[in-house]
Parts: C-alpha cells; structure tokens; sequence
C-alpha cells in the first residue's frame, strides 16, 4: 500500500516547450481518467455477474477466499510500481485489470446486501457523492501550486493504520453497538483521508508526465498513465465504500 504513494522520478530536460506539455499533460490525463473510468465499468461489471450467481457470491463472502482476494488487493497495491515500470505494456494493463476485478469480487457482497434489504438508492447516492468528491479533490491536486510530495509518508502511514484498525475492529470488537460506532467513526476518516489522497495522486500523476515527457518515450508514459489509472482508481473506489457504509448506518439509524 506504501508504494502507491511513490512515483518515478527524473530529470526534465528542456527539449519540449511548455506548449507542448501543456497539450500533452492534458491528452495523458485524459487517457488516465478514461482508463479509470473503465475500470470502475469493469468492476461493476463483476459485481453483476457475481449477483447473478448467488451461490458463488456468498461462498466467497462467507470463506477464507475473500481473505486471499484483500491480500492480493494489498500486494498489488504494494508491488504496483515494480508491476508497472518494470514490465511490459501488457504486464500493466494485466496489473490493472486484474486489481479492478478483485475488487469487483470483494465488494459484491456488500452490494448485494443493499439491494436484498430495498436500499438500492443508497448505492446510486454514494456513488454520485464519491464522483463529485473525487472530481472536486482531483481538480484541487490538477490545478494547486503547493508541492504535495512530501505528505507520502504521512498518507501512506495513515492509510496502514486504517487497514490495521478496521481489522481489530472486526476481528476484537464484540458488541454490535461500539463495532457500528466504530466503523462510522473509521469511514468517516477514510473518505477525509482518501480525499487528500486523491489529490496528492492527481499532483504526482501530472509530475510523471513531466518527469517522462522527455526521455521516457511512448511505451513508458502509456505504463505511467496505466499507473495513474490504478492510483486514482483504488482511492475513488475506496471513497465510495466507505460513504456507502455512512449512508448505510445513517439511514439504519432513521428507521
């Protein structure tokens, strides 16, 4: 998870003009979005797919498979730079795709649970409230002069100490009542966190072009645009989970 929040680095010599990464910044961040946007098709895709199969969905809600899909999810997000920059165009988008559908099998369950107790709604809320977040905080981190580099170490600490406590809170906290505080309580500051996070990814998505735009070459900004693809991706679906879950305990507290 760590290494998500660290990009290559280079030098940027003057062989471009400032023209020509403008027109070129916009055409890569372009492509990012849109193979994020993809992405998060291809993940609802799976979770269709997993809902129409009832009995394949909850044999992995239920098993020690969904624990070996987290892992994996963590191991991608780990590994993620050496998978992207060290391989082929086609070991990236491998990586990518594999990350979007892993997380389609994890959320599926969850997804089907909203729908099977009539709050389908909620779904289509939180995920309009997450797309506007991380429209609103990725154009923050498009357009900011602030340099953001040095809050990686603190993002990625604060992103491990989340996953660590939402572990103790399911495997140590007993009591329904202090469990569902909890977990609104942790939902609360990941959609904060992954707020920040978003546009700290935007900024360092924007410094691999520059970084690449003069001696990486084609093949090594179509890696570095997959990557940006797999960062922004990660944290919007993250944003949406974790909103879903607020408006989802909110709501249980009305009724």
């Amino acid at each position: 998870m760590a290494e998500v929040f660290t990009r290559p680095t280079g030098p940027f010599g003057g062989a471009r003009t400032s023209g020509a990464i403008d027109q070129g910044l916009r055409s890569f961040m372009l492509g990012t979005y849109n193979y994020m946007a993809l992405g998060v098709a291809g993940t609802a895709v799976i979770v269709m797919l997993l809902m129409a199969n009832p009995a394949l969905m909850h044999a992995i809600a239920l098993g020690p498979m969904k624990w070996v899909i987290f892992a994996a999810l963590l191991g991608l997000g780990w590994f993620a730079p050496r998978l992207f920059f060290s391989g082929s165009n086609t070991m990236a988008h491998g990586a990518y795709w594999l990350y979007c559908a892993l997380w389609g099998v994890l959320i599926a369950p969850m997804i089907e649970m909203y729908v099977a107790r009539g709050m389908s709604a909620l779904i289509g809320q939180a995920f309009f409230i997450a797309a506007a977040t991380f429209a609103a905080t990725s154009l923050i981190g498009y357009t900011t002069k602030k340099d953001m580099t040095g809050w990686s170490g603190f993002l990625s600490m604060a992103s491990i100490g989340l996953i660590i406590a939402m572990l103790v809170s399911f495997f140590f906290i007993t009591d329904p009542g202090t469990s569902k505080t909890v977990s609104l309580g942790i939902s609360v500051v990941v959609v904060l966190l992954f707020s920040v996070v978003t546009a700290f990814e935007t900024q360092a998505i924007k410094s691999m072009y520059i970084d690449n735009a003069s001696y990486g070459g084609e093949a090594q900004l179509k890696r570095s645009s997959i990557f940006g693809a797999f960062m922004l991706y990660g944290s919007f679906i993250t944003l949406f989970i974790h909103i879903l879950n607020i408006l989802g305990m909110l709501n249980s507290n009305n009724n």
